[in-house]
């Protein structure tokens, strides 16, 4: 090579050099902030996890997060879906974590990797691959060289694929913090000293790894430095690092609360969220994470618990099909708004606080000649009246006021002026289904004696369901007992007693049914019992356990037993009890539904495997297979599986997840209002009671076929009817609201639709709330017509909310109020959306 092609190369490689100095993002940290480059930042963050969504819809659950004033992404990491077999990794679909990570990178976001690789999050097996257990000798979360040989192996590979696309802020990529180990803190003592050593660990795992970034523990008092310790909760104000050298952080603000099987829908109010977030700043916090921002759908049999729901929904700011939650995201957006206005003093004044007692407070932040004023008022029911700096002020009970110049209150937690949006499942244009079925066939060859089949596991004992690495929900236990004349088990009195840790068992002797039974919430021991008839020679037993999710938290989690424990054949002789165990008969396994293994739910599969008349309905383990059209438009699609009993369902082959209609909530618990004063708790404010606790199941557009027909195949366990199943969207049908004068109130209705009604308007003092709003003793005469002519045939529309805009009420009180509800209407669409 010449003189010149070498000062080209030379020149090249430093162009190439500085060009990596200048896309390097420096991220550190010190005892006020997180700091970007140098400065110091508030940071709103929203997890969104990528699995329980799907790739087609992650750039606009991002757009319309960063749009309602988040800065940050924060997903965990899910080694159970990455590698389902021991060094088999499946990084397709929506398990794409790269694509996912510069989808939010295109949008100009940063992120947070929760690597774990423990996530809990309600997750099956809390993220765990199963066949992890199966090692011999392992111990999970604890100071066990094969565990963290396995937890090494896994955490390295996610490092280097973010290292080897440049994901790290030290390379130019989004990610400005990662996460080792989660929420150990909580049960860490039940581990000893191996836990506290496995804590270290950890550390110095991460520390390892060098990425140029902060690493972070989660309730992990004792993180070692220089990992931060955060904060998971429903409030974190009143909680600080272990260090003055670590900034205040909240990796989890429960936005609601997950739904389980048998029980209510919780909510949490959009003030609740609000004071909690309003308070964390207050007190000095500059990094708070929403859990969840869009909690979604656990598809497949991703949802843990055990009974953790299909929807995940979790009450977030974007509902679980990626709309907007109102009015708990437009109230959000407008808290983002104001305290970004005053980073700098948040993030570099000094605070003073001022206690009025009677859980009143202020505090005082100054720098520079500038001032910002929390006036906060934790007391659940009484309104406080101060003189603050010369000025009176009433503070709502439980609420914050923010005062960006000391002076002027520009927002505060318990007034919401963002609208409420009513949503309506839509299923006016649905049409009867057109059925085929076939039963399992595993119960065909029980009635023709050929119970065993394909044997996976024989063993002279009862094995724990993890023997099957969760493959499926189900596993067999199969075995034969000898009748001989004179045998006392057969006398007539004769029982079955099965004991399980299972979540729901199925009985079959000499192939026929003989019971089921399943576990209520958080009560997984039970006891079948069940009157049989034995026949002399040979007799087949066959249980069917299944599991509705494995557990996901707690200490040592990973050992709580799953399946059947013992089985006893019980006869009465003379009065006594007569037991027979068989639990150390010798024992076949099969894993799964013979309909799972050859995948019944495959569009592929032939039809002529299917029977097409007499379709049998209300009996157990039946397939059941119908093709349905693709609905015009671009709301979200559900399927009303109302009818059905408990299974799982698939769209195009893809699975939806488990499905339990038939399990309904309690009739007790539940109210049509909910007061958000006073402390946050799961049961507080819940709907739905004496429902199914699911019955709608989102069918994401990408599992959808444009314009030609889609597979639903069914898988029913228990026993319903898919006659009243029905497809349907889910739209918004109303949008109201009652803001306060002095603000800006954004009314919308979905992309796709149009305000075509204004049913009230009132601006002075209306009474009642949304759907019943009345008009007050005072109101300006204009007010309707005002909002007509403003909102009227729009997609939406804004309106100033004071005397200048909609006319003098004459009202003499602090604040007028505009109230409106409004009715949204779909337009005329042939098409899906397009993504």
């Amino acid at each position: 090579m010449g003189k010149m092609g070498s000062i080209t190369t030379l020149l090249l490689l430093c162009l190439a050099l500085i060009s990596i100095a200048i896309e390097a993002i420096d991220v550190s940290y010190d005892g006020r902030a997180i700091t970007i480059d140098g400065k110091r930042k508030i940071l709103f963050s929203g997890s969104i996890h990528y699995p329980r969504s799907t790739a087609e819809m992650w750039p606009s659950l991002i757009e319309k997060s960063k749009e309602g004033g988040l800065d940050v992404i924060e997903t965990y990491v899910f080694w159970n879906v990455h590698e389902p077999h021991p060094g088999q990794y499946d990084f397709s679909g929506n398990l794409d974590l790269v694509r996912f990570i510069k989808t939010i990178q295109n949008q100009g976001l940063h992120a947070v990797l929760r690597i774990g690789p423990y996530v809990c999050a309600e997750w099956n097996y809390g993220g765990f691959p199963v066949w992890l257990h199966n090692i011999p000798n392992i111990e999970f979360r604890t100071n066990n060289a094969i565990f963290e040989d396995e937890m090494k192996k896994f955490t390295t590979l996610i490092v280097d694929m973010m290292r080897h696309e440049k994901l790290f802020a030290s390379q130019g990529g989004p990610i400005i913090l990662a996460q080792i180990e989660n929420e150990y803190g909580n049960i860490m003592g039940s581990y000893g000293q191996n836990g506290k050593e496995y804590v270290q660990w950890c550390a110095q795992l991460a520390q390892s790894y060098q990425i140029g970034v902060p690493w972070i523990m989660c309730q992990q008092s004792d993180a070692p430095d220089p990992l931060i310790n955060t904060c998971n909760g429903f409030y974190c104000d009143q909680w600080h690092p272990n260090s003055n050298n670590k900034p205040k952080m909240w990796t989890e603000d429960w936005t609601g609360w997950f739904m389980h099987w048998g029980g209510p829908t919780p909510h949490r109010t959009a003030e609740d969220v609000a004071f909690a977030v309003g308070r964390f700043f207050q007190y000095g916090g500059t990094f708070q994470n929403y859990y969840m921002y869009h909690g979604g759908t656990n598809f497949g049999r991703t949802s843990g618990g055990p009974y953790i729901t299909t929807s995940y929904d979790y009450d977030a700011p974007l509902n679980e099909y990626g709309d907007l939650n109102q009015p708990k995201w437009g109230h959000l957006k407008r808290l983002h708004e104001v305290l970004k206005s005053v980073e700098t003093t948040l993030t570099m004044g000094s605070s003073r606080n001022i206690d009025y007692g009677n859980q009143m407070t202020a505090t005082i932040f100054s720098y520079a000649g500038q001032s910002v004023c929390f006036l906060g008022n934790a007391h659940p029911s009484m309104d406080a009246n101060i003189n603050f700096q010369n000025t009176q002020y009433t503070i709502p009970a439980w609420s914050v006021s923010i005062l960006p110049d000391c002076y002027t209150e520009v927002y505060n937690t318990a007034k919401v002026n963002a609208q409420t949006s009513i949503m309506t499942i839509n299923n006016e244009n649905s049409y009867a289904l057109d059925w085929q079925w076939m039963p399992e066939t595993h119960l065909e060859q029980m009635k023709d004696g050929k119970v065993l089949g394909s044997v996976a596991i024989t063993a002279p004992r009862l094995l724990d369901q993890k023997v099957a690495n969760d493959t499926s929900d189900y596993l067999w236990y199969i075995t034969s007992v000898d009748v001989k004349q004179g045998d006392p088990i057969l006398s007539h009195d004769l029982k079955i007693r099965v004991n399980t840790k299972g979540h729901v068992l199925h009985v079959f002797v000499n192939g026929a049914h003989i019971g089921s039974q399943y576990a209520t919430y958080g009560k997984y021991t039970f006891t079948f019992e069940a009157d049989i008839k034995l026949k002399l020679g040979k007799n087949e037993i066959s249980l069917v356990s299944g599991t509705v999710g494995l557990p996901n938290y707690g200490a040592y989690f990973d050992n709580i037993h799953v399946g059947v424990t013992g089985v006893q054949l019980v006869s009465q002789n003379d009065g006594s009890e007569v037991t027979k165990d068989i639990s150390t008969n010798v024992w076949h396994y099969k894993v799964g539904m013979h309909g799972e293994n050859v995948k019944l739910y495959s569009p592929s599969r032939s039809t002529e495997e299917w029977f097409t008349n007499g379709l049998q309905a209300h009996k157990i383990f039946m397939w059941y297979k119908t093709t349905f059209r693709t609905p015009v438009g671009t709301d979200s699609v559900v399927l009303d599986l109302k009818g059905l009993g408990k299974g799982q369902a698939w769209v195009n082959g893809n699975n939806i997840g488990r499905y339990w209609v038939s399990y309904l909530a309690g009739e007790d618990g539940c109210s049509s209002t909910c007061d958000y004063r006073g402390t946050y708790r799961s049961n507080k404010c819940t709907t739905n009671c004496g429902n199914p606790t699911q019955r709608w199941y989102h069918v994401p557009d990408s599992f959808l076929r444009d314009g030609l027909d889609n597979t639903l195949v069914v898988f029913e366990e228990q026993g319903g009817n898919p006659f009243q199943v029905k497809i349907a969207t889910v739209t918004i049908a109303k949008a109201c609201a009652k803001a306060y004068e002095g603000h800006e109130l954004e009314l919308a209705c979905k992309e796709n639709q149009v305000i075509s009604e204004i049913k009230f308007a009132s601006f002075g003092v209306p009474e009642g709330e949304c759907g019943s709003f009345k008009k007050g003793h005072c109101e300006s005469s204009d007010t309707l017509s005002i909002v007509k002519r403003l909102c009227l045939g729009k997609q939406q529309c804004s309106i100033h909310v004071n005397e200048k805009m909609l006319g003098p009420t004459g009202c003499r009180v602090p604040e007028n109020r505009l109230a409106i509800d409004a009715l949204c209407q779909t337009t005329v669409s042939n098409e899906r959306r397009k993504y």
